[in-house]
């Protein structure tokens, strides 16, 4: 049998040799008249010189016997004999290694035999794992995560063999990266599967085959599919064990010493900290000069001390609830619990650079921190010419069930590519615990991982298991790369387990017992890495114990000191805005007016439009009569006023960021910022040209994504940065910020008292009562009332030598925790955006803004009211007014001269004034008996205003009146603030204000129109009848 094979095949050998004499003969022919010399070099014992059959069929018998007995290249002939491939294939293959086309002749040639079916199906292959191979990728730790292999990702699928496994192959195409590079060498099918196995089965699960760019597929598959299997170096391998023993043995340490502590530790999940030092390490090599990080509670106190470098006693001081301060009385805020807390610090690289990095506090609501971070590292990237947003990068951390239950995730995701909100990308980071709470994943998702929403944007998804601390700092790596180099988001799935329950003092074992069986089991991560080292011969017994004692020793030092540690208030704000005063340092009032020289000029600028541009036809009406306004031939009306208090804080070197739905536009078409060629299509911005060569930027107004949460979240965090930025949010209707009430109630409401963090973002919120239903009519200013810090009956203490300068107040507006206006006019508008900047203190301010009086006739103000020179006796400067007197008002001293016989005096806010007002016109002498007044800041209570009205008129009952029902509005708010005020004139303070609007209703408004004119008459008709 062995003798007939020989036969065969010595003759297959001889045609075979035949045919490459002839490519050769044929060629050398071609290329020069004589034969060209054989060098020394090829008269050896090889393929090329065997002629003799005899010689052949004992070279074969050697191979079946040893293969490794022949030369290499008689090997591969065999081989490829058994294969089946032709002498033709031989002979074309070798023409071509001769001609310097192929390294290896043979192989080539055996790669000639593969059918263009072979071929589609190797492909097919290949791609089968870069598709599913996540889905056979060993990312749970603790093995409880059983799912069976795709059917796609065995070779027999494809209709190869065992047998074929040894067979090589070549997988190159056109336009590919990693392994179907037209570079890559020829491999048997067996090594193949061995590499795809390795890269896609792994420790790693990558996720990249949704992203629609080529390229951008091609560079993740160049890093991640490699010829060879890619290992660290002992130095690195060092460097992740010492990295991962602090994250560890500071857990461990906490443990033991806070045992009936929260402090939602990052137990089953430490290679974090290793990770997080990468995304730093790697970035900071790629340019990056700033990170701002935001997180949940989870692995926060590890991160504060082994990532920010918050010194371990300032920790462990924490834990003992003391409260910062230095020295008696200074304000330290109410506070917040330990792992809620952020900080800053410029920490140096491992390769010598230093990066800021910032740690944004936040509360207990999931994700709530998610815009704020990329609001703050947007407004980073802004001051500090970060064009290419490769200097500044943030890193969100999130949950496992935040990450897919939340809906601001996706809201944050959305706004990654909007030209006004990206930063450039962020990197993801899930701390994949396996069970939310004691929510298991099936429960919690419908999709195969909770990361699954980020696909929709196109972001990498890299699953990875948390006991492989070498592959989690692979994949760290990699993201922070992928994020430097194509500038958008990127995803790690960090997948580990949480040894204890939600908290320490939590049983797990009640709701998940299988789990907390297997983990109680389980060695941890540092553990696991120890074992890997030593196993490999990458590190000695003497080194792990040398590393764990210098940790244990430092952890213990901090402990002792921590006894001794004065936390100051510097630890905590380590972002001091210079020159920026605490509410318990005293700021002086400052001017809003502007010379009107200025004004006039800024309104100029600001209504010119290009001499070649074609607005529409009612848009250049509209600032055609902006032009007349300048001129003093109309007065300012609303959209202009703010125009104005834009254009005019530009001008004094300001940053001005508005956004919101609709707002370039604005809702109700007044404002008109972006004006739009109808015949080109082109945009031009007249406040993004308020002064020559003003920078790009420095005005932005940008209509938002439909979304109030993540919107004002961003917005909160850019206006957090600096303090020398007017940064606005708009709701397309008041009645729609509820959607983003988290914001308001965590973070701008109580954000000052919690983390000693100040904000001057502003809010406009339509307000007003038009009779256009329930959802269209109210901001719920309750809500925000409600909220107010301030005493109701503790009213400031007044200096009234400086009444006149508007410093007779103290620090009253400084220590509150935000204001509240609802303006009247278009100078007081005007007044109170410019007083966010002309101050030395920032606070929030919500503005419940008009709808009707957008173009009310009467809703107009002079444009001497916008200009600094005051109109009213003895008044030094031109500020904003907190309350505005009766029409047949002149006097604002503090003790005005009575006027005996006003009967009632009906307080108000809004566009009420203007309804009460002309319907107190048409009745005849109802002025001389009724004087209404406007509270046009109603946070913080103007007591001292509101005092002076009632010593002008001290015979008159007291009437608030509002479009609002009963238990809505501002009534329960002003009540015990205007009896306050009552007692404090000397007069008796009655057991309720006596009021006129609408009923208690569950329903801000009815949405019958005839109802509301009836409702709205009526409630009109009742404040100015004094017999009510």
């Amino acid at each position: 049998m062995l003798a007939h094979s020989s036969r065969r095949v010595a003759g297959r050998v001889a045609r075979t040799l035949a045919a490459v004499q002839r490519d050769f003969k044929s060629s050398a022919e071609a290329g020069q008249a004589h034969p060209k010399p054989v060098p020394l070099s090829k008269l050896k014992d090889s393929f090329l010189d065997g002629t003799s059959s005899t010689y052949l069929e004992e070279l074969e018998q050697r191979y079946r016997e040893d293969p490794a007995s022949v030369d290499r290249t008689w090997a591969s002939f065999f081989k490829s004999m058994d294969m089946g491939v032709s002498a033709e294939a031989v002979a074309e293959a070798y023409d071509a290694f001769e001609r310097g086309e192929n390294a290896s002749p043979l192989a080539a040639a055996a790669v000639s035999a593969q059918s263009i079916q072979e071929s589609m199906r190797l492909l097919l292959l290949v791609r089968a794992y870069q598709v599913m191979g996540h889905l056979s990728a060993q990312l749970d730790p603790l093995g409880l995560d059983q799912r069976a292999a795709p059917a796609e990702l065995d070779h027999t699928f494809y209709g190869f063999s065992d047998a074929d496994l040894d067979r090589e192959f070549f997988l190159g195409t056109w336009n590919m990266e990693g392994f179907m590079a037209e570079d890559r060498p020829i491999r048997t099918l067996r090594e193949i599967l061995g590499r795809l196995r390795e890269t896609y089965c792994g420790s790693i699960g990558y996720e990249y085959m949704h992203i629609n760019d080529r390229e951008r597929c091609n560079w993740i598959r160049a890093r991640i599919e490699t010829a060879e299997r890619e290992s660290y170096s002992r130095e690195k391998k060092m460097l992740i064990l010492d990295r991962l023993s602090w994250s560890e043995l500071f857990e461990s340490f906490l443990a033991n010493k806070y045992t009936a502590a929260k402090r939602f530790g990052l137990e089953g999940c430490e290679a974090l900290i290793p990770g997080l030092k990468a995304i730093i390490d790697s970035a900071a090599e790629l340019d990056a000069r700033s990170v701002v990080i935001g997180m949940p509670h989870r692995g926060r106190l590890n991160i504060l001390a082994n990532v920010m470098r918050k010194p371990m006693e300032q920790v462990f001081s924490e834990f003992a609830g003391r409260r910062p301060g230095e020295g008696g009385g200074a304000y330290t805020g109410s506070g917040d619990v330990k792992y809620h807390l952020g900080t800053s610090y410029d920490r140096p690289t491992i390769h010598g650079k230093r990066v800021h990095l910032s740690l944004l506090a936040n509360p207990s609501h999931l994700e709530a921190v998610n815009t704020v971070c990329l609001g703050k590292v947007r407004a980073k990237q802004y001051y500090s010419a970060d064009d290419s947003r490769r200097a500044n990068l943030p890193i969100l951390m999130h949950g496992d069930g935040a990450f897919a239950g939340q809906g601001i995730v996706y809201e944050t995701l959305d706004m990654s590519a909007l030209p006004d909100y990206t930063v450039g990308g962020t990197i993801h980071v899930v701390v994949n615990n396996q069970v939310a709470f004691t929510t298991d994943p099936r429960k919690s998702r419908s999709s195969p991982y909770c990361t699954d929403v980020a696909k929709a944007l196109s972001a990498p998804v890299f699953h990875v298991n948390a006991d492989d601390a070498e592959a989690v700092v692979r994949v760290c790596e990699l993201a922070a790369e992928w994020r430097q180099t194509w500038g958008s988001d990127v995803v790690i799935d960090l997948i580990g387990y949480r040894r204890y329950g939600h908290n320490e003092i939590d049983e797990p074992m009640f709701t998940q017992p299988l789990m907390y069986s297997a983990i109680k089991r389980h060695a941890n991560p540092q553990q696991l890495y120890v074992q890997r080292l030593l196993a490999e011969g990458s590190v000695s017994k003497e080194t792990v114990d040398d590393i764990q004692s210098t940790v244990q020793a430092k952890l213990a030092a901090a402990f002792e000191g921590a006894k001794e540690h004065q936390p100051k208030l510097s630890d905590w704000l380590s972002s001091h805005w210079k020159g920026f005063n605490s509410p318990i340092q005293y700021s002086r009032i400052r001017n809003t007016g502007v010379p009107i020289d200025l004004l006039k000029s800024v309104g100029d600028v600001i209504t010119a439009l290009p001499a070649s541009f074609k607005p529409h036809r009612q848009i250049a009406k509209v600032y055609e009569n902006r032009r007349a306004m300048v001129a003093g031939e109309q007065g300012v009306d609303w959209g202009f006023a703010e125009a104005l208090a834009f254009g005019t804080l530009l001008a004094e070197g300001n940053h001005v960021r508005l956004s919101g739905q609709d707002v370039e536009r604005g809702t109700f078409s007044h404002r008109h910022a972006v004006v739009h060629d109808q015949a080109t299509g082109d945009k031009y911005t007249p406040l993004a040209h308020v002064y020559e060569d003003q920078r790009a930027g420095q005005f932005t107004v940008s209509n938002s994504s439909l979304s109030e949460f993540g919107i004002l979240g961003f917005e909160l965090g850019y206006s957090l940065e600096s303090p020398n930025a007017l940064v606005l949010w708009e709701a397309q209707f008041g009645d729609f910020a509820n959607g983003a009430q988290i914001i308001f109630d965590q973070f701008m409401s109580s954000g000052e008292a919690k983390w000693l963090r100040q904000s001057g973002l502003t809010v406009l919120l339509p307000h007003g009562y038009d009779g256009q239903g329930p959802e269209h009519s109210s901001a719920r200013m309750e809500r925000f009332l409600q909220m107010v810090d301030e005493d109701p009956y503790q009213p400031p203490v007044i200096d009234e030598k400086e009444w006149f300068t508007g410093g007779h107040l103290g620090s009253q507006t400084q220590r509150i925790n935000w204001q509240v206006v609802n303006c009247t006019t278009p100078a007081n508008y005007f007044h109170v955006l410019r007083r966010q900047i002309h101050r030395q203190f920032r606070k929030p301010l919500v503005v419940f803004s008009p709808k009707n009086l957008l173009r009310h006739p009467l809703a107009r103000s002079p444009l001497t009211e916008f200009d600094d020179k005051p109109d009213d006796k003895y008044i030094e400067g031109v500020r904003f007014k907190r309350v505005i007197m009766d029409e047949n008002a002149t006097d604002r001293s503090p003790n005005p001269e009575p006027v005996p016989g006003v009967k009632r005096v009906v307080f108000c806010s809004g566009k009420l004034y203007y309804e009460l007002a002309t319907e107190r016109a048409r009745q005849e002498g109802k002025a001389d008996e009724v004087a209404i007044v406007r509270i046009e800041q109603l946070a913080p209570f103007p007591f001292d205003l509101v005092e002076r009205e009632l010593r002008r008129y001290p015979n008159a009952e007291v009437l608030w009146a509002q479009e609002e029902p009963k238990n809505m509005g501002a009534y329960l708010h002003v009540q015990p603030r205007l009896q306050t005020c009552i007692q404090g004139v000397g007069g008796t303070p009655p057991m309720r204000i006596k009021y006129s609007g609408r009923k208690t209703m569950a329903s801000t408004a009815t949405g019958f129109g005839s109802v509301h004119a009836q409702e709205q008459a009526e409630l009109i008709a009742n404040a100015l009848d004094t017999s009510f």
